[in-house]
């Protein structure tokens, strides 16, 4: 098994919910590396599992949680099933992707740090919380009317052509 697939045994029971007590372990320790790299505007973290675990005061199993976290936003994501503690992780932070992606995952406690305005003015980051709720809202286009002409452009109406 995985350092990953034990993290996620832990972190989640079989039914998928959170393990409050996992969760509240681990929470705090990501905070403290976002707020270090907010602080110090850190755009490359590089090293093993195991360095970073120990450079950042955490466990193997939380540095892989780490690692998953911002996953998405990396320009060559990892196969987290493969990473172990001697993997080589090169995290390169994009800061308005990262903005963007606390914000899709609901992480107030994480897009309302202090530190990001080191990062961006508060305007910015209005703008930027805009474009992330924007994009994942939905827009239905007008609907077609039984007797509206077909919009293939059939000349006939929609219910004798593509709606029949």
């Amino acid at each position: 098994m995985s350092v990953y697939e034990d993290w996620i045994k832990k972190a989640f029971t079989d039914e998928g919910k959170s393990v409050e007590p996992i969760w509240n372990e681990y929470l705090p320790k990501e905070q403290k590396i976002y707020e270090y790299i907010l602080e110090e505007k850190v755009t490359e973290i590089k090293g093993t599992i195991k360095e970073l675990g120990k450079k950042f005061d955490m466990s193997i199993e939380h540095m892989v949680a780490f690692v998953d976290g911002i996953n998405d936003i990396l320009p060559n994501p990892y196969k987290m099933d493969e990473l172990d503690d001697n993997s080589d992780i090169e995290i390169v932070i994009d800061f308005e992707k990262l903005y963007k992606k606390m914000v899709e995952y609901k992480a107030e406690h994480l897009f309302t740090l202090p530190q990001w305005d080191n990062v961006f003015t508060e305007a910015e980051r209005k703008v930027l919380f805009s474009q992330q709720k924007m994009a994942r809202t939905v827009v239905k286009g007008d609907k077609i009317g039984r007797n509206d002409p077909c919009p293939c452009g059939s000349g006939k109406k929609y219910k004798k052509c593509c709606g029949a």
